[in-house]
């Protein structure tokens, strides 16, 4: 036996076969249709065009029970591509449905046909794996039963929990690439100078902005609206006093993690990602985008439970109600105090900020990596020795020893039975083992209310396979190191500094345990999903350990996985936050198989570019003293930009570039300015070539260092900041020098200057609109408007 879980074990040699497709002629089969469409819908206030699953979102519970044979049809009645991924189902390479990687895309107007055998039960979902149309609508239910029921219950409820918002899912991911600080301010969750100041955290926000980070962030998105079963608030009175109800949860929002919460009693979670657990009341529990959890809840005998789901930032809820009475309502979840995070931080040795983009992609060394970035723990053998994650083969003999020291392990908390240690300890344990140091002892504040990693909260060690699923120890195991890397400012997100658009693919040997460690180097959490296969997510039930499908990765921390290889083909993997994994954040984990041949007319580099789009925006101001217009288009590594400003006193300059990043923070820059020399001469235009470099600084300045075809060396420095909610000071100086190294001077001077500086003030209105007013020296003072697009 190669492997041995719980809901599994039935069925573990059905998982080493290299495909399912055949020899199923006597299993019953199971038909469903689904229809994809646009349509206009009202889930936030607002009627707007939405996409549906046979007319409604979510879309509806696919039912199965195991050892069926399911035939899907999917009807694509939109005006552009789709597909639908069967998250979490073990099936055939080709149905898993990532367009151009595995599935051919669906066509307007065609209809696919997805079928395999149902070889599990429990609680899974679907959803379109085209672009972002998931976050539109695209996704719904399923509901596999087992060959034998275990659990006792008297009824079942599905609830899909998503999040929505009224704005084209597109225009979100672009408005997120510009950067701004505008749905942090929308959703309540921005840390303007003055709150920080009143809370005594200048110092912390100082070491946040020589890391070239803003704040502590927790979630991306302003959203209007918080979904279960596609409404904001659900009713359930048909249930009665009394009886036992399997929720079965799935968490299917595009963007954001919930906790959830029930009144009238704390429940048993029973299931985790489909997969039966050792039965455990928690109330207060985590869910990661993709997830599902499977309660078992008893109607109160008197009065209505209420089930809450409350965002992660704290930017809003949702509730189902089930029974009828009085509400039993759920605990409320405190909002994330994230100054409190900041001045946390800043009394740790922790170094943020790793890169997003690398200066050589090709050369991925993710061990120094993680020795340069992230928890620098003190006092604390840091050698090679010590930290390194060996990558080549382990016999299973090695492994053995380190398997026993995760046994008594608490991933996440850091608690440790040393029973089971033999009074030895890694250098890599002692670190997790300081990960859940005591942070209550702090000027007398506590953890209350932050969102950090630190808290036991975000471990999985509550979760315990009924069943061991360890391995043979005479499997060769390989180890991966996976840094979680991303730069909120370009918003641009990867594993070890490199995105998707360049990196090669992770290979899986047959017949060998991969182990994968995610070392989390981002202030966010990353649910990661890994395609046909689920994996063990070791905690400290040791062999015990459960089986899941994604596995959430809190900022600043270490998880780590191991999987059998089994399979066969390419398969993606990748951040299901889906606006990360549209920013870079995925691999393609390949059994070096020869790809299917139906996939011939489809090639991979279609999904890659989708990660490696250009987004284009623009800035226009229309002030009483001058206009000014800025427009640019940028992908992960490539931007141009132009640049117009025009006084009402004829002072024009434009300026028209094309610029290549080097790595997150620095690239170099080549194009031609065009100007008039002075005031009220318009007649009298100058045309230059230019080229530097620009760098965005530690404190956040940007900074331009310049010289041009006449050999003046200029250099730019410029800085906006958040004063208050809503209103921003921001500053240019600029400093060009002419030593006559082309040009004759006039009246023989040594050299002549232009020193140009400007400096205003910002009030956000919307999204799209700021009164601004500011001074240039070019340009005299005044105020008007400026609009985003």
């Amino acid at each position: 036996m190669i492997l041995l879980t719980s809901s599994l074990s039935g069925y573990s040699q059905n998982l080493i076969e290299k495909s399912v497709e055949g020899n199923v002629d006597n299993l019953p089969v199971r038909e469903h249709t689904i229809t994809i469409r646009a349509e206009k819908v009202i889930k936030a206030g607002k009627k707007v065009m939405g996409m549906t699953i046979n007319g409604s979102i979510p879309g509806p519970t696919l039912r199965f029970k195991e050892g069926e044979y399911a035939v899907i049809y999917v009807k694509n009645e939109l005006d552009e591509e789709t597909s639908v991924h069967w998250h979490g189902l073990l099936l055939p390479n080709f149905y898993d449905g990532v367009p151009y990687l595995t599935t051919p895309p669906i066509q307007p107007s065609e209809t696919q046909k997805y079928e395999f055998p149902i070889k599990q039960s429990g609680t899974y979902w679907y959803h379109s794996h085209t672009m972002l149309q998931e976050q539109s609508g695209v996704y719904g239910s399923i509901v596999i039963e087992p060959k034998e029921e275990s659990l006792e219950y008297d009824k079942e409820l599905v609830m899909v929990l998503s999040d929505w918002t009224n704005e084209k899912p597109m225009s979100v991911l672009r408005f997120l690439k510009r950067g701004t600080e505008w749905y942090n301010w929308r959703k309540g969750t921005a840390t303007p100078l003055n709150q920080v100041i009143s809370r005594g955290a200048l110092g912390a926000q100082f070491n946040f902005w020589r890391q070239r980070m803003e704040s502590a962030d927790i979630a991306d998105i302003y959203y209007p609206a918080f979904l279960v079963n596609g409404q904001q608030t659900q009713e359930y009175p048909d249930f009665k006093p009394g009886e036992k109800v399997r929720l079965r949860i799935i968490n299917g929002a595009a963007s954001t993690q919930f906790w959830m919460t029930f009144g009238g009693g704390d429940p048993t979670i029973v299931s985790a990602d489909g997969l039966d657990v050792m039965p455990v009341e928690h109330n207060k529990t985590f869910i990661a985008i993709a997830e599902t959890y499977d309660f078992i809840v008893t109607i109160p005998e008197v009065g209505k439970m209420e089930f809450k789901i409350t965002a992660q930032d704290g930017s809003g809820t949702a509730s189902a109600f089930l029974g009828q009475g009085t509400t039993l309502s759920a605990p409320d979840v405190p909002r994330p105090d994230k100054i409190g995070m900041m001045k946390k931080m800043a009394k740790m040795d922790m170094r943020m900020g790793a890169p997003a983009l690398k200066f050589r992609p090709g050369k991925d060394n993710p061990k120094e990596l993680m020795s340069k970035w992230g928890m620098q723990m003190k006092d604390m053998d840091m050698s090679d020795q010590g930290m390194e994650m060996k990558s080549e083969m382990m016999d299973h003999s090695q492994m053995g020893e380190m398997q026993k020291k995760e046994e008594g392990m608490k991933m996440g908390s850091g608690k440790m039975d040393h029973s089971g240690m033999e009074g030895m300890k890694s250098d890599e344990q002692k670190m997790s083992g300081m990960a859940k140091m005591d942070m209550n002892n702090t000027e007398g504040e506590t953890m209350d209310g932050m969102d950090m990693s630190l808290s036991s909260e975000y471990n999985y060690d509550y979760l315990k396979s009924p069943k061991a699923t360890t391995y043979d120890k005479d499997v060769p195991v390989r180890e991966v190191l996976l840094n979680l890397t991303g730069n909120m400012n370009r918003y641009i997100w990867s594993m070890n500094g490199i995105p998707l658009s360049e990196t090669d693919k992770i290979k899986i040997n047959e017949g060998e345990v991969t182990r994968i460690t995610f070392n989390n180097l981002t202030m966010m959490h990353h649910p990661m999903h890994l395609h046909g296969h689920f994996f063990r997510v070791i905690n400290e039930n040791g062999e015990y350990s459960p089986l899941k499908h994604t596995v959430n990765v809190p900022p600043m921390q270490k998880v780590t996985i191991e999987f059998y290889g089994n399979e066969y083909g390419d398969w993606f993997f990748h951040c299901h936050i889906l606006y990360h994994m549209m920013g870079g954040m995925a691999r393609v984990v390949s059994y070096d198989t020869p790809r299917d041949p139906r996939m011939e007319p489809y090639p991979v580099s279609k999904l890659v570019h989708e990660t490696n789009r250009f987004y284009s925006w623009g800035l226009a101001d229309i002030g009483s003293h001058a206009g000014g217009l800025n427009l640019v288009a940028s992908n992960i590594r490539n931007q141009f930009n132009a640049v117009v400003e025009y006084g009402w006193n004829e002072n024009m300059e434009a300026e028209f570039s094309y610029e290549y990043y080097l790595y997150d923070y620095l690239t170099v820059f080549g194009g031609f300015n065009v100007e008039n020399t002075t005031e009220n001469s318009l007649d009298k235009i100058n045309t230059i070539a230019v080229a530097g470099i620009r760098w965005f600084t530690p404190y956040m300045f940007n900074v331009d260092l310049r010289i041009d075809n006449e050999l003046r060396p200029r250099v730019g420095i410029g800085r906006s900041l958040m004063l208050f909610p809503r209103f921003s000071i921001f500053g240019y100086y600029e400093y060009q020098i002419d030593v006559g190294a082309v040009n004759s001077l006039e009246s023989n001077r040594d050299f002549e200057e232009e020193i140009v500086w400007n400096a205003g003030a910002e009030f956000m209105l919307s999204k799209n609109f700021s009164l601004m007013g500011s001074y240039d020296n070019r340009f005299g003072g005044g105020g008007g408007l400026s609009i985003r697009f």
